[in-house]
């Protein structure tokens, strides 16, 4: 410590240049290392679900859907209807999903540049990391990416289950199409619906960045901790899908 012509003790130099080089340590390890957890976890969620669909929740959902859609085609008309309400509410969770996206986008567009006058009061603390404008701009860049990517998944798996619906109601009309094509529309629908859903639970994590690298740490475990449960349901649920 130094004394100043004031009286008063300030830092030497050296203690500065190594907080500064701590909280950029922060930055780079933490943030980079969350969102590799998080594409790590799917991407192991993916393996599942091509090797191994019945051990989670989306597998087990696909091959229901499969039954499903088999006993739909070998039905008559009152089971086109069904088919309608029943993918009605698949459809009100897809527009959920994309409206809540394109909100907070807007929202997070809105609130940038107050954002980035504020940011010199969060400065200076490990905690909340770097504040510099290049590292302000990455945090919203990457935030409001993922927003756009979860709305235009949600928006391309809306236009499949409105087109699934269709092919399914012309099954008994004059255009017949193939069982095989509308399996495809309707599997692939639900999907992009997943993935809107997904991409939007990882865009939360981004959101803590801007309070800095150590909540973005403990938001994307959180995270990764509660879709595991949901994702893998255990032996239970999938031993009452066999009985």
């Amino acid at each position: 410590m130094q004394a100043s012509s004031f009286g008063f003790k300030t830092r030497p130099p050296e203690c500065l240049g190594r907080k500064m080089g701590v909280i950029d340590y922060l930055d780079t390890i933490l943030a980079p290392l969350s969102l590799f957890l998080m594409v790590g976890y799917h991407a192991y969620l993916w393996h599942c679900f091509k090797n191994k669909p019945s051990q989670i929740t989306e597998g087990i959902a696909a091959l229901k859907r499969k039954t499903w859609f088999v006993q739909l085609k070998e039905g008559d008309n009152r089971t086109g209807m069904l088919a309608v309400q029943s993918l009605r509410n698949a459809q009100m969770t897809t527009i959920l999903t994309a409206a809540t996206a394109i909100i907070i986008n807007l929202a997070l567009a809105a609130l940038t540049n107050n954002n980035y006058k504020a940011s010199h009061l969060l400065s200076g603390s490990a905690f909340f990391g770097s504040q510099s404008g290049k590292l302000y701009v990455l945090k919203f860049g990457s935030a409001s990416l993922f927003l756009l990517v979860s709305f235009l998944c949600s928006s391309m798996g809306l236009a499949f289950l409105i087109d699934a619906n269709f092919l399914i109601n012309a099954a008994s009309r004059e255009f017949s199409p193939s069982p095989t094509y509308t399996q495809t529309v309707f599997e692939r629908g639900f999907m992009l619906a997943l993935m809107g859903n997904r991409v939007l639970c990882i865009t939360f994590p981004l959101l803590a960045w801007m309070f800095g690298p150590v909540p973005v740490a403990l938001s994307s475990v959180a995270l990764v901790w509660v879709l595991h449960g949901l994702d893998f349901p255990g032996k239970s649920i999938c031993s009452e899908m066999y009985t």
